[in-house]
Order: structure tokens, then sequence, then C-alpha cells
């Protein structure tokens, strides 16, 4: 065989083995969060969407909706964050209101050309908070809670948004009723998908910055 007849061969070899590799489509989801008060949504390590109103803002009660393509199954990881005017954990600091936040998270994911529900936030999610303050809730209405209260910090893991990043020590998210989480400005306007829970960590008001994990699989 000569060399031109070895290079047309190994073209249509490799131009065969192209044609028939498998084309993997990615999946359109339509999503729907709420979070009391900020959430950054991430599948895998790439971010996909930021709560438009800053975490700075107080009562920033707001619902976002919007679409984003990924290849099923899909990594979805969420940073949550409730309100805290400064590492003491507590709001309204030097005002009668002076107290210590609490939290809510809910969200779902549907395809969008199918209308199937791929994932909704309920106690099957795990998430662990990675700040939390006061320890010591009795300092809520202290005169100095900058110094007076106290407030624990866990360390990141960096490989915490891989797919296959091993969260079985992490515990399982607490799913809390409306009435608890009291939801407003944005909730009512979704409709939330069967089994789509508020959720957060096992302490609604200390539990301030959370990191949460859950995959989307194919509908």
């Amino acid at each position: 065989m000569t060399v031109k007849q070895c290079v047309r061969t190994l073209t249509v070899a490799v131009f065969a083995s192209l044609v028939a590799a498998p084309v993997t489509a990615q999946t359109t989801i339509q999503a729907d969060v709420w979070a009391d008060n900020w959430f950054a949504l991430y599948s895998g390590k790439a971010l996909i969407k930021e709560d438009s109103v800053s975490i700075t803002t107080e009562r920033s009660f707001n619902a976002e909706s919007f679409t984003f393509k990924a290849n099923l199954p899909a990594q979805i990881n969420v940073i949550v964050k409730d309100f805290k005017q400064d590492d003491s954990g507590l709001e309204y600091i030097g005002t009668r209101k002076q107290q210590m936040g609490d939290g809510g998270f809910i969200a779902q994911f549907i395809d969008k050309s199918t209308g199937k529900v791929l994932a909704v936030t309920n106690q099957q999610w795990k998430c662990t908070a990675i700040h939390i303050a006061p320890l010591n809730k009795n300092c809520a209405k202290s005169s100095s809670p900058q110094t007076s209260c106290k407030t624990k910090h866990i360390a990141i893991d960096k490989q915490w948004q891989s797919a296959n990043f091993d969260d079985s020590q992490w515990p399982a998210a607490v799913e809390y009723s409306e009435r608890v989480v009291r939801p407003k400005d944005g909730y009512d306007r979704i409709r939330w998908a069967r089994g789509a829970k508020l959720i957060w960590t096992q302490d609604l008001e200390a539990d301030n910055t959370l990191l949460c994990r859950a995959t989307l699989k194919a509908s």
C-alpha cells in the first residue's frame, strides 16, 4: 500500500468514527428558586445563576426563574446565605429589632421540552453549614454582639462541587413548613411542583451560610 493509500484509508476511518460517535444533546432546564436571603447556583463548578439582589440587602425576599442547559445527569451545587449584618450572625444591630435572622430555600428543576420534574428541594438534598452564629444565642440582645456573640467558620473542601465528591458525611437537608419559614415576595408567584419543600439545615437561625448538593437525572 502506498503512502497516499494509507493516508486515504486513515482519513476514511477517522471520518467514519466521528460519524458513528454518539452526540449527547444538552437538556434545557427551567429552574425556579426562592431563597431567604441569597443564593448562587452552579452546575458542577460553572456558575449558572446568582441572586439578583445583593446579600447586603435586608429583607431581600425574591424569586428567580431562569433556564440553562446541561448534560444529564448533572451535579447541582448551591451556596445559600441568610442575611447577617456582621460575623455575629445578627441583623438590625443597635435597633429595637436586633435579632437572629432565619433562612429558607426552595428550588425546582424541570425539563423544558417535556415538562417533567427533574428535581425539587427536599430531605434528599445534602446541605452543610459553613458559617454558624451566634453559637451562644443569649447574645442576641447584647449591646455589643460583635464581641459577645461566638462564631464558627468551617473550611470549604475545594472539591465540594465535583460530582465525585463524597458527601456521605453531610447531613440531609431539613424540610420546613411555610408556617415556620414564612416565605414571601416572589414565592407565591411560582407554581411549585408537588414534593418541592422549603429546606435548610438543622438550625434555621444560627446556620447562616450553607452548601447544598443534588443531582439532576434524566427524566
